[in-house]
């Protein structure tokens, strides 16, 4: 009986440790029952990848920017689970509105749908939500919006990632400029969507530096990129290589699952989270 007992048992066992593994990372394949294993799986941590649609320059897609960190976020995933949010596009993107096909949202909109995203996604039981960010007008958007919860108490933490590409190793690059659908990001198409790469347009628009302002440095003004790269493409994209977009994609993937790991371990930050709103509700009581 005790044998039958240890068989039934470790079959039982077996069956979880094998649905566990087949858990799909993508928020949205999930089953509603599924996502409840998802979540216990993930120990709450779940990933919200950034991108933006915009043009890229003649010849890379308009969701380039989604499309490559929804692909290197997947993966990352596999290798360190957690929990991967659907398409997520709504950022900072008005310096593209004059190019066709770029969706381009109020800044009230961008920060009010990005909170309650965040907010479901804390409802849903992610108590650790990793924003990836995959579009560098995000980059002042992001911290921002990270600091901004410190306004209202939430059972949640944001964090915000976004990956150097001054890995040890990389492939020496060819371009003086490579800010935008230029070699860099053009090699990661490459490799995530190759399908989608038209390469024998390149030649058909500059992505040369107008240099249209003169203006002193420390002076910044939102027009700066308009009057460098009005054709929405900086740098040179005919040196995208194989070698460069691997090398990339490869240190982003493991960049992602180490912050995902990371995150996993971090028990403070919920804490002290907890510990600023209780004290930020009596200021005069905390200790000078």
């Amino acid at each position: 009986m005790y044998r039958v007992f240890l068989t039934i048992l470790c079959l039982s066992l077996s069956c979880v440790c094998r649905a566990q593994s087949t858990l799909s990372p993508q928020w949205e394949e999930l089953t509603a029952a599924d996502f409840a294993a998802a979540i216990h799986q993930s120990k709450g941590v779940c990933v919200l990848p950034f991108g933006i649609i915009e043009k890229h320059g003649p010849h890379l897609p308009l969701g380039t920017d989604l499309l490559n960190v929804r692909y290197v976020t997947a993966r990352a995933a596999k290798e360190e689970y957690a929990v991967v949010f659907p398409a997520y596009y709504f950022g900072q993107i008005g310096e593209a509105r004059h190019q066709p096909g770029t969706l381009a949202y109020s800044a009230n909109m961008q920060l009010s749908l990005l909170q309650e995203t965040t907010d479901e996604m804390g409802r849903n039981g992610c108590t650790k939500i990793i924003i990836v960010n995959g579009h560098g007008g995000n980059e002042n958007l992001l911290p921002y919006f990270a600091q901004t919860q410190m306004q209202s108490p939430h059972s949640y933490v944001v964090y915000v990632y976004w990956w150097s590409h001054n890995q040890p190793g990389r492939p020496a690059e060819h371009s003086t400029v490579d800010m935008h659908a230029g070699e860099s990001e053009t090699s990661h198409i490459m490799v995530s969507h190759p399908e989608l790469l038209h390469m024998d347009r390149v030649p058909s628009e500059s992505g040369a530096d107008q240099k249209r302002l003169h203006l002193p440095d420390g002076v910044y003004t939102g027009i700066w990129w308009y009057a460098r790269f009005p054709n929405h493409y900086a740098g040179d994209a005919s040196h995208a290589n194989l070698a460069l977009g691997k090398s990339d994609m490869d240190a982003w993937i493991k960049g992602i699952a180490d912050v995902i790991r990371a995150v996993k371990a971090d028990d403070e930050s919920l804490k002290l989270q907890n510990q600023f709103f209780q004290e930020s509700q009596h200021p005069l009581d905390t200790p000078q």
